[in-house]
């Protein structure tokens, strides 16, 4: 059985949408959170980018039966962590297990201290998110932008990034 999302928040954590980020930092994940966090808080583009997760779900799998899994948000920020910081699955048990922010988007608050993840685990999930999957939510991402600000995709775009 794997939702997208827990329905039910526990004791104590803080809804995604009040997480406080450290805008001074210079490292690469408060960045990338803060970008999930704009996916979750609007509906329009969380719905689409639910609709990309739920094809990780295999077609003979059903979601209704079985034991819990990881849902698919905490595979969407640990996959996006692991593609975009690099890091192999070490690093992100090591960041799933003891980063505080990183902790609170994925739904755990200060009573949730025992809810560890396992290597394994974090294998056996985790490696669902491809990269051909982060392309297609930043597909999503950057459709969803360019319509907000009133850009069309013929007009091009000229960026540059270091």
């Amino acid at each position: 059985m794997r939702n997208v999302i827990e329905n039910q928040m526990q004791v104590g954590e803080i809804p995604i949408a009040d997480i406080k980020f450290d805008l001074q930092s210079r490292d690469e994940i408060p960045k990338l959170l803060i970008g999930l966090q704009a996916i979750y808080c609007n509906a329009e583009l969380r719905a689409a980018v639910w609709q990309v997760l739920r094809s990780l779900v295999p077609p003979n799998v059903d979601p209704k039966n079985g034991r819990k899994g990881m849902t698919l948000w905490r595979i969407l920020v640990l996959g996006t962590v692991r593609l975009c910081c690099n890091c192999d699955y070490d690093k992100l048990r090591e960041l799933a297990n003891e980063h505080r922010t990183l902790r609170m988007m994925l739904g755990h608050g200060p009573f949730d201290v025992d809810c560890r993840y396992a290597l394994q685990t974090l294998r056996d999930n985790v490696s669902l998110f491809t990269q051909d999957v982060l392309d297609r939510v930043n597909t999503l991402v950057v459709d969803f932008g360019q319509k907000t600000i009133g850009h069309r995709r013929e007009d091009g775009i000229d960026g540059s990034c270091d």
